[in-house]
């Protein structure tokens, strides 16, 4: 049916409909060939191949941000290849930061070449921002840094450090940790061996000092300058350690104190408990009296008048020490008491 149909049609009928195939396949081709980037690379001085780019589709490539970097490099001079970024963005790296760094560099003057660009890039770093501070150096500024001068006195240090990018040692340099770090530790070092009134009146000491102990060395930066922006004058830390060692004293010396006083008390018991047991021997040896007078007298050994004589000599004595008062039995009784003092509490324990 369809045979006899065009069979029937006439001559210029066939023509339009080749016409409209090729329409329709022409329409296909330009929706899906970039030629609206191939145009735009060709009249700008920055040749790409259609095959080029139908290859970036293929393998997956941002097409449209590889020609617009290729266009920008080459309308300023650059001599990069588009094979060149597109194996710099296959690898990860960001084709519009080292382009852009590129243009920077050559515009500065900065020998920057293609290579360590895309090491720079694929390093971690960041080549434009680093292009930028190479041109306009960076002020990176520190906390507060407390250092203690050899008076004792804690000052705390605020500085400015003025840095910019070493290209060349960019790669496997340290970063800024490592400056504040370095210049934190050239603060403390220097307050350290300067009184406070001199870092007060010559602030300056400290920049000088710093800055001449060659703190950039290993890293990716080059200080330019570092300038003391504030001191403040903190706590006397001598003096507060003088008071914690004298109360370390104090509390040592009171603790010896204590241990003499407990070694006294010792002895002082020692010598009642001592005073007692002769005094309980000297009751036994006055009990064994009246036994030995009478072993005397069946003996033979003492007589009758022996004993009267005895007892008048201590009637005689007893007499003298009432006329002399009870002084004399002053400390036996002091004795006395202190010993019934002492041993009241453990009979009130028990």
């Amino acid at each position: 049916m369809i045979t006899n149909l065009l069979a029937g049609m006439p001559t210029y009928a066939y023509w339009l409909i080749a016409l409209g195939v090729l329409i329709v396949i022409a329409v296909i081709i330009c929706l899906l060939l970039p030629f609206g980037l191939w145009f735009r690379a060709l009249v700008s001085g920055a040749h790409i191949s259609m095959a080029r780019m139908i290859g970036m589709k293929f393998r997956q490539v941002d097409t449209q941000m590889i020609v617009n970097a290729y266009i920008s490099a080459r309308k300023a001079g650059l001599n990069i290849s588009c094979n060149e970024l597109e194996a710099h963005y296959m690898a990860g790296g960001d084709v519009n930061n080292v382009v852009d760094a590129l243009i920077s560099a050559h515009s500065a003057k900065i020998p920057l070449d293609v290579d360590t660009a895309k090491a720079i890039d694929l390093a971690g770093r960041d080549v434009h921002e680093a292009i930028k501070n190479s041109v306009k150096p960076k002020i990176i500024e520190s906390g507060v840094i407390a250092a203690i001068s050899k008076d004792g006195i804690e000052l705390r240090v605020k500085v400015r450090v003025t840095v910019k990018t070493n290209i060349s040692r960019l790669i496997g340099g340290a970063g800024e940790d490592t400056i504040l770090a370095r210049v934190g530790e050239g603060i403390v070092t220097t307050v350290g061996e300067t009184d406070y009134r001199t870092v007060l009146e010559k602030p300056d000491l400290i920049s000088k000092n710093v800055q001449n102990k060659n703190l950039d060395s290993g890293t990716a930066y080059e200080i330019i300058s570092i300038d003391v922006a504030d001191i403040d004058v903190g706590k006397n830390v001598g003096a507060q350690l003088q008071i914690d060692r004298a109360e370390a004293d104090k509390k040592v010396a009171q603790a010896k104190a204590e241990e003499q006083k407990a070694k006294a008390e010792a002895t002082e018991k020692e010598m009642l408990a001592r005073t007692q047991e002769m005094r309980a021997q000297v009751v036994l040896a006055e009990a064994e009296l009246p036994k030995a007078m009478a072993e005397a007298f069946r003996q033979g050994q003492l007589g009758i008048m022996d004993y009267y004589r005895m007892q008048n000599l201590q009637a005689d004595t007893t007499m003298r020490k009432s006329i002399a008062g009870p002084s004399d039995n002053k400390d036996a009784s002091d004795v006395e008491k202190k010993v019934k003092k002492e041993q009241r509490p453990s009979n009130n324990d028990n």
